[in-house]
C-alpha cells in the first residue's frame, strides 16, 4: 500500500508542471484566436457600417485549415462569413483582411437578392457565374474603398491565394490573371489616386503582379490612350 500511495506521489510530481504546461499553452492558443476573431470583427463591422449595408452579417475565425480558402456555401447559405487559418495565414495587414472580407459580403449580399429569398441567385453563384465573380471583385473595391481601405489589397490577396489554372473556357470561374486585370482597371478609371500615391508599389506581391500583368496592362494603356469604352479579353 506504501509503495503504491509513494508511486502515485511520483506520478504526481512529475506529471504536474507538464498539466501546467499545457494548460499555458491552451490559454496562450485560446488568447490568440480571441485576438484574430476581434480583428476580424473590427474589420468586419467596419465594411458593414461605412457602406451602409442593412443586411445581418456574421464574421467567425476557424482555426481548422481547409484546402478552399473561403467557404462561398456558408455565405450563401447561412450568410455567414467564415475565415478559415489557413487562409488568415496569408495575411499581412487590415487592407487585405479588408480584402478578403469585403468579396466575400459580396457573395453573402447576393444571397439576400432575387426570389425565393435569394435561394435561386445564391444557386446560380454557387454554380459559378463568371459574371457574377467581376461584379462581386469590382462591388469589394467599392466596399473596400468606402471604408477607407487600400483596394491595391485586393489584388494582392487574391494573387497570394488564387493559382492560375490553364484556361477558363470550360471553367466555371475566370482566370485569376484576367481577375486581376479587371479589377485593376476598375481602380485605375474609379479610384486612380490609390494608383498615383502606391503604398503598394514596393510590396512584393504587387510587384509580381506588375510583373506577370505587362500585356493586359499594355492593353488597358492603350484604351486609355484611344478614349475606347470596349471590354478588353484579356489574357
Amino acid at each position: 500500500m506504501v509503495k503504491q500511495i509513494l508511486t502515485l506521489v511520483a506520478l504526481l510530481i512529475i506529471c504536474t508542471p507538464f498539466c501546467y504546461a499545457i494548460d499555458a499553452q491552451s490559454a496562450e492558443q485560446l488568447s490568440k484566436e480571441q485576438e484574430i476573431q476581434t480583428r476580424i470583427d473590427k474589420v468586419g463591422t467596419d465594411l458593414l457600417n461605412f457602406n451602409k449595408i442593412p443586411r445581418r452579417i456574421v464574421f467567425a475565425y476557424d482555426k481548422r485549415e481547409k484546402k478552399k480558402f473561403m467557404t462561398t456555401d456558408k455565405a450563401l447559405t447561412k450568410r455567414q462569413v467564415i475565415l478559415y487559418d489557413g487562409t488568415y495565414q496569408y495575411i499581412q495587414t487590415d487592407d487585405e483582411l479588408a480584402a478578403a472580407l469585403a468579396r466575400e459580403i459580396s457573395t453573402v449580399m447576393k444571397s439576400y437578392s432575387g426570389i425565393w429569398g435569394g435561394t435561386l441567385d445564391s444557386l446560380q453563384v454557387a454554380l459559378g457565374s463568371k459574371k457574377f465573380e467581376t461584379v462581386a471583385d469590382k462591388r469589394a473595391v467599392d466596399y473596400m474603398v468606402n471604408a477607407g481601405y487600400n483596394p491595391l489589397a485586393l489584388i494582392v490577396f487574391i494573387n497570394k491565394t488564387c493559382p492560375q489554372k490553364r484556361f477558363d473556357r470550360f471553367s466555371r470561374h475566370n482566370l485569376t490573371s484576367k481577375r486581376l486585370a479587371r479589377i485593376y482597371e476598375y481602380i485605375t478609371y474609379k479610384y486612380p489616386e490609390y494608383l498615383k500615391d502606391n503604398d503598394y508599389i514596393n510590396n512584393e506581391y504587387y510587384q509580381n503582379f506588375l510583373l506577370n500583368s505587362v500585356t493586359n496592362r499594355r492593353m488597358l494603356q492603350v484604351k486609355i490612350e484611344n478614349n475606347s469604352t470596349e471590354e478588353l479579353d484579356y489574357e
